[in-house]
């Protein structure tokens, strides 16, 4: 049990300083990125009227007087404290908001990741079994819309078919109006919290809300997780432990599901953490196009008034989501998987 635990260990200590590395460059990128943006901060925040001396105050209290290395320090010091200053667009701290707005977006894309795997995980697989064959090409041709078709598009069509033509699902938004503000904020997430609270129809209409933009972000990781699944099938069908299973008359799902699909499980778990990673970064396109009130949302309307610090924070965390979740794969892969080891 020693040996394992340091194995696992002494394993995990080379994707942590990659992951390390990679978050100090994303903190430098961003920095630098928010400084030669042809966006003045501080005018941003004083107006196009303001004098001289009220300029170079403010620049002054928001450090920009200071030599630029002095900045980058600041900045990663305050990032580290969780302190993105206050955000133009609502007057409120960055960091404040965005633990306001973000278990709308960890709602929807989670939602999304469970659609995705539901339905990309049997598709790759009944498609490497059907190599060749129509079903095969009909499923590869659908996962590869998915894959291809703008997801703004997806959305739009989306909402015309289904809510405004045949009223199947909620429109814009989380809620409908008469429900806004019903049910007490307690964990952020709309679904649990009405669940907490008891309130069955401010439940069912979050779903009804939720199921359409879910649905199309779903469908866009139901391509590519179904065709990951497949290429990992393809590989392992061609194996001779699958011949060797098949001569020993094991039917073939046994075959498929309990030989081939088990030795894929753990390059899977690599697919669905870059998926998701994906999901909570890519929501921006569709929260605009349903009014998600999430983080995509509010980075938009952030950027486009020119709010850097609001702007600057969200993609910090988008990228340190990406990271960690890289991070956590790694070492998944690790523990389930001794051959890593």
């Amino acid at each position: 049990m020693g040996q394992r635990l340091r194995a696992l260990t002494g394993g995990a200590i080379g994707p942590f300083v990659s992951v390390l590395v990679a978050f100090i460059g994303l903190l430098v990128i961003i920095f630098f990125i928010g400084r030669v943006l042809p966006i003045d901060p501080v005018l941003s925040i004083v107006g196009d009227q303001a004098d001289a001396s009220t300029y170079e105050q403010v620049a002054r209290e928001m450090g920009l007087d200071k030599p630029i290395l002095q900045q980058f320090i600041i900045y990663v010091s305050d990032a580290l404290q969780g302190n993105f200053g206050r955000a133009r667009l609502t007057g409120n701290l960055v960091w404040s908001d965005i633990r306001a707005v973000f278990p709308a977006t960890i709602e929807l894309a989670t939602c999304a990741i469970v659609i995705g795997a539901l339905v990309g995980i049997p598709f790759g697989v009944i498609a490497a079994v059907n190599r060749g064959k129509t079903l095969d090409h009909v499923l590869r041709i659908v996962m590869l819309m998915g894959h291809s078709a703008p997801i703004f598009w997806l959305g739009l069509m989306g909402l015309l078919v289904f809510y405004a033509a045949l009223h199947w699902v909620g429109g814009s938004g989380q809620l409908s109006l008469y429900n806004m503000d019903i049910v007490p904020r307690v964990t952020g997430f709309i679904t649990i919290d009405a669940l907490l609270s008891g309130d069955t129809d401010v439940f069912w209409d979050a779903i009804n809300h939720l199921v359409l933009p879910a649905g199309i972000l779903g469908y866009s990781s139901t391509a590519f997780i179904g065709r990951m699944t497949r290429s990992f099938m393809l590989d392992q069908l061609t194996q001779e432990y699958i011949t060797a299973a098949r001569v020993k008359g094991l039917s073939r799902r046994q075959v498929i599901w309990g030989h081939a699909f088990r030795n894929i499980r753990v390059q899977l778990l690599t697919v669905l953490a870059l998926a998701y990673g994906g999901l909570l970064e890519g929501t921006v396109l569709v929260e605009s196009v349903f009014s998600w009130p999430g983080l995509g949302q509010y980075f938009t309307n952030a950027l486009l008034i020119g709010d850097m610090n609001a702007v600057m924070a969200a993609t910090l965390l988008m990228g340190s989501i990406f990271l960690g979740l890289n991070l956590l794969s790694d070492i998944l892969y690790r523990v389930l998987d001794p051959r890593t080891r």
